[in-house]
């Protein structure tokens, strides 16, 4: 299946060109933007109203391509042959660190000890306790 999006992606490219080339080389009812590239000439080859009725059913076509490419890019893209489990960028990836060392009984735990599960006792850290103030620390304002 890795093949599929490759293939796919390639139809997308070629029909989205081929829809831009036939659109391009079709008679405008006002512009004739189409003989400038050659679809003057074309009309001789299919007959008087051959040419109009070829290069609409091609661009039907192209559309119709480029519209299934477009839906199978997106089945793809959303359908992954792998399991996401299978891929990642930790594939085959293995730990060189040591296991999580349990807490001693020390109130403050070290910096490599894990945090306590939820739902178990956490010890409370003291409240900081303000420095007291004096009355006669703080500077008096002189009256006026």
């Amino acid at each position: 299946m890795t093949w599929l999006s490759p293939v796919l992606l390639t139809l997308q490219v070629v029909s989205s060109l081929s829809i831009i080339v036939l659109v391009l080389l079709q008679q405008g009812k006002g512009a004739d933007m189409g003989a400038a590239f050659g679809s003057g000439s074309a009309g001789s080859v299919f007959g008087s109203a051959g040419a109009a009725n070829f290069l609409s059913r091609m661009t039907k076509w192209a559309a119709v391509l480029f519209f299934v490419t477009t839906g199978g890019l997106a089945w793809v893209a959303h359908h992954p042959s792998g399991s996401p489990i299978d891929v990642g960028v930790m594939q085959g990836f293995t730990s060189s660190t040591p296991a999580p060392v349990a807490p001693t009984g020390s109130a403050v735990p070290d910096v490599g000890t894990t945090v306590p599960a939820a739902g178990s006792a956490v010890p409370a850290m003291p409240a900081p306790v303000a420095p007291a103030t004096s009355e006669s620390s703080v500077p008096s304002v002189p009256a006026k």
